[in-house]
């Protein structure tokens, strides 16, 4: 079963890239060194073979004339012992005439009955053959000798035939040393490969032994100093995530220290004011009065909260698709269409389509938000403006309202969460989440006192959000 290459490490894959390849390449350099050695002494024998038919050749002798010439041989075993090369091979030799009769040396040989090569590599018609002698392979050589005397001219064959064994012997000889050499090579490259991979990997490994001797709440960056080119934009994700993570982590703090902080007041007040309708202090119809406000400003200020953690909950999700600004606008103030009916005010609405690349709950929290702010501290039958407008890379919406405005004091600290511009009105939390929600989009959001005759005669609440990239609205 083959195994699963995803599962090995960094340092076994580029062993195993590396490694592999080269072990390939050199099985099959070997198999050719070794077959061009082979043939090279097949070359150097065979040359011994043709010396030795051509030394049998000279001493063939013709008698009589024309073509019912006899041939003789005289042939002293000397002539064939210089050509053996030891004791492990030997030499077998057979002449006849052009028609196949023995003329002289071993009969069991068997007659040549091949063809010259048209093109041979030596200049004597001789050719060269794989045979089996008595059981036993061996190479021979056939020479056709012309044989010429005064008055007898005919042709010899010379065969010559040689074991195998030395031949052999030497072939498995250089097969040794050519993997013996190429196991070497094999060993050094496997080497210096071992060392560079380990080299080239000991930045991972360090990387990979700093982040587990971390702390588990340590969300520092990690160093970039010392990192390979390579690994940097790892190392820049890795940052950005950790920076993303310490984000969250202290939205996650700051939200469980301002519940407990601000829950415990309202909580503590209503526990004495169960306590004192219980005992009688006050009137039943006040007391449950009382309890149901108390409530009511536990229940505004536990839903902001929620608001508040869901928008950090949503700066980490992508938008699939725009929303259209203008439709939630108007939804929002269809929805508060009875609070703007109980203070008798002058509303007045203006929108264009505006796409936001955003989730239709952010855009909708800030619209109420803002909204309910301006209805809020509106005089009655005062004069409320809404309008959102556009440009050509930027949606703005304004709401005017006719009230008293802010101070400079109070605007230096009006974003900041739990702080009201009433202390007895609201949780604090509105336009907090409003500027949350406008920097998570990379947006802008300002309040300003709306001047007339040098005196404020309003404030308007101003907030730029950049449009969706694939918006075709200009």
């Amino acid at each position: 079963m083959r195994p699963d290459l995803r599962r090995l490490s960094l340092r076994s894959y580029l062993m195993l890239g590396i490694l592999l390849p080269v072990v390939l390449f050199i099985l099959v350099d070997s198999v050719v060194i070794y077959r061009q050695a082979l043939a090279a002494v097949n070359t150097a024998y065979d040359r011994t073979l043709l010396a030795s038919a051509k030394a049998l050749g000279e001493h063939i002798q013709a008698d009589g004339e024309a073509e019912s010439a006899q041939l003789r041989a005289l042939v002293p075993y000397a002539a064939l012992e210089v050509f053996e090369a030891d004791n492990r091979s030997r030499m077998i030799y057979r002449i006849s005439d052009i028609r196949g009769q023995l003329i002289d040396g071993y009969a069991d040989l068997a007659l040549w009955r091949g063809q010259l090569p048209t093109l041979g590599p030596y200049a004597a018609l001789v050719d060269f053959y794989d045979d089996v002698y008595r059981g036993e392979a061996v190479r021979v050589a056939v020479l056709m000798q012309p044989v010429a005397m005064q008055r007898a001219r005919t042709m010899a064959v010379v065969q010559v035939a040689e074991t195998l064994e030395l031949r052999r012997t030497l072939a498995r000889q250089i097969l040794q040393d050519t993997l013996w050499r190429q196991l070497a090579l094999v060993s050094v490259i496997a080497l210096v490969v071992f060392l560079v991979v380990q080299r080239a990997t000991r930045p991972v490994r360090n990387l990979s032994l700093q982040l587990q001797q971390r702390r588990a709440d340590d969300l520092t960056p990690l160093a970039l100093d010392d990192a390979p080119h390579e690994l940097r934009p790892l190392l820049d994700a890795t940052n950005t995530t950790m920076r993303r993570l310490h984000h969250l982590l202290e939205n996650q703090k700051r939200f469980v220290r301002d519940t407990a902080h601000q829950l415990r007041t309202p909580l503590a007040v209503l526990k004495v004011q169960v306590q004192s309708a219980l005992r009688g202090d006050v009137d039943a119809r006040q007391g449950l009065t009382e309890i149901s406000h108390t409530v009511e400003r536990a229940t505004q200020l536990a839903n902001q909260m929620l608001s508040l953690a869901k928008v950090a909950q949503l700066a980490q999700e992508i938008a699939v698709e725009p929303v259209d600004w203008a439709d939630i606008l108007r939804e929002v103030a269809l929805d508060l269409a009875p609070l703007i009916a109980d203070k008798s005010l002058d509303f007045e609405i203006d929108t264009v389509p505006a796409p936001i690349q955003t989730h239709a709950w952010m855009l909708r929290e800030l619209s109420r938000n803002l909204l309910h702010n301006a209805i809020r501290y509106s005089p009655e039958q005062g004069k409320l403006q809404v309008r959102l407008l556009c440009d050509a890379r930027h949606a703005a919406l304004v709401i005017s309202d006719g009230g008293p405005g802010i101070s400079e004091d109070l605007r230096k600290r009006l974003f900041q969460p739990f702080s009201a511009g009433q202390v007895h009105s609201g949780s604090g939390l509105g336009l907090a989440i409003c500027q949350e929600i406008t920097h998570t989009l990379g947006g802008q959001i300002e309040l300003v006192n709306r001047l007339a005759h040098g005196q404020t005669d309003g404030l308007d609440a101003t907030v730029r959000l950049p449009l969706a990239p694939t918006s075709t609205h200009f």
